[in-house]
């Protein structure tokens, strides 16, 4: 479906439909397009990893529109890993938290921890708010394969294989997100991307 300014809500009622019924989407993020399940919808996550190709020690990544969303899969929120959130978000930095014990290990890969970010300004933010529960963000390519940009990309690397493609045309690239894992005062970085290490370090010191 091609997103326009009069058939976004359409299309954010519809994509949530599936969701909610168990079917994997193709939506545009702030940098590449992602795939998303509901957290919580264990034979779709498993279709995911199986579609991606992708191997099961690598943990997915999860988007969520609203901060109070975190209780519902962190089982601890450490204050430095908070006021992150509270600074930064809604942008490309993933922030690590403890698992809820009942969290999938396909969301966990059975690290005990899961990995959230509430996405910049893109169709993927507008999408997590309205759905009001957390859905995945694994990037939109075969397991090694370069992430995609755009619908011709997509279909390439999925074909029939997913229920929703959401075309919102090419999205912007760049740097993935930046992960980060917090431990008391320590951040982790995991990754560097979108947010330089420099801005992290500065934030924590405020």
């Amino acid at each position: 479906m091609k997103v326009t300014d009069r058939n976004i809500k359409q299309i954010l009622h519809k994509a949530v439909d599936i969701l909610k019924g168990g079917g994997i989407i193709a939506y545009p993020t702030e940098t590449f397009y992602g795939l998303g399940v509901k957290f919580d919808m264990e034979d779709s996550l498993k279709r995911l990893y199986k579609i991606k190709q992708r191997p099961l020690k690598m943990a997915i990544p999860l988007i969520i529109g609203n901060r109070d969303l975190l209780s519902v899969i962190a089982a601890s929120m450490d204050k430095t890993a908070i006021s992150l959130t509270e600074r930064f978000w809604p942008a490309p930095l993933t922030v690590i938290f403890p698992a809820k014990e009942n969290l999938s290990e396909f969301i966990t890969a059975k690290t005990r921890k899961v990995a959230v970010r509430m996405p910049g300004n893109s169709f993927a933010l507008r999408l997590a708010e309205y759905a009001g529960f957390p859905i995945t963000a694994t990037s939109a390519n075969p397991s090694g394969a370069r992430p995609a940009q755009d619908m011709e990309t997509i279909r390439r690397y999925f074909d029939d294989e997913l229920d929703l493609i959401i075309d919102d045309g090419t999205t912007p690239g760049g740097l993935p997100s930046t992960i980060v894992d917090v431990e008391g005062d320590e951040i982790k970085i995991l990754r560097e991307g979108a947010i330089e290490k420099a801005l992290l370090i500065a934030a924590r010191k405020k």
